[in-house]
């Protein structure tokens, strides 16, 4: 890993709020984004030049995600911040750790997958894939399940569904996202997205139908993402897998798509599970 890299995650994570439309507030070595309005619930992380937090630093945004009643979350990255594990472990947190990968730059791409495709704002089927996620993390892990394009079409009743669609749609209209999905008879199967800040961009909430996994659909999926996202600039293109279950594996997709797995990224998990992003 390079500092180049770890520098240009730092400013990454520390702006992605921002253009969210999240403000930031200072706790000294600490940072919370709060979400104005409708939107992604956001963390608090490392403030970029700060000093080590200590556990009560920790303490104090704890108190104050408490008062807003959004979620206590911390996120940074463990090589650029060594010391803030233990000051949030000290605080009585716990820490699940994600890998985190970055696109190597001379990986050749992988050939486009004939069902999976690029979706747009005004696509009649986003509403589809900003639902198939959802559907996918609540059944962790890479095995087939029973939730497929049946529990898909019981989802898309609920009446959320379609403000979900229409912060995406916004987010596509003005370039702050790319999405894609694989698609087979009509239905969503799998889908994701990735997010730019200048020239770096992370690859988020790809997730397949469980009916529909092992498949090869998430990863052509976050091949399709990964390809838009360098056409429109980005040159460093990075995701975090929600554990070693699911992120590509050597003999699988990490050496096809030419990703290379080089830290961890620890993130704060509330005591019921989850956490992160």
């Amino acid at each position: 890993m390079t500092e180049t890299i770890l520098a240009a995650l730092e400013r990454y994570y520390d702006t992605v709020p921002r253009v969210g439309g999240a403000r930031g507030e200072d706790f000294g070595p600490l940072t919370l984004f709060v979400q104005e309005g409708d939107g992604w619930a956001y963390y608090a992380r490392p403030t970029p030049g700060g000093s080590g937090a200590t556990a009560a630093d920790v303490r104090k945004v704890l108190e104050r995600q408490r008062e807003l009643k959004v979620p206590e979350s911390f996120e940074w990255v463990a090589e650029s911040s060594p010391s803030l594990r233990a000051a949030v472990e000290a605080a009585g947190l716990h820490v699940h750790a994600h890998p985190l990968m970055v696109l190597d730059a001379t990986a050749e791409p992988l050939p486009p997958h004939p069902e999976v495709r690029l979706i747009g704002a005004d696509d009649p089927l986003l509403r589809a894939a900003v639902t198939v996620p959802a559907l996918a993390f609540a059944a962790p892990g890479t095995a087939p399940g029973e939730a497929g394009p049946a529990a898909l079409a019981r989802a898309l009743e609920d009446p959320q569904t379609r403000a979900r669609r229409d912060r995406v749609a916004a987010m596509l209209r003005e370039g702050r996202t790319g999405m894609a999905a694989a698609v087979r008879d009509g239905v969503v199967l799998c889908s994701g997205q990735y997010n730019p800040v200048g020239d770096v961009a992370e690859v988020v909430g790809v997730g397949t139908l469980p009916a529909a996994r092992r498949q090869g659909l998430a990863l052509a999926v976050t091949a399709a993402l990964v390809a838009q996202a360098r056409q429109r600039g980005a040159r460093t293109v990075f995701l975090s897998a929600g554990d070693e279950d699911v992120r590509p594996g050597p003999r699988r997709g990490r050496r096809r798509a030419g990703r290379r797995r080089y830290g961890w990224w620890p993130v704060r998990a509330p005591g019921r599970g989850g956490g992160g992003r």
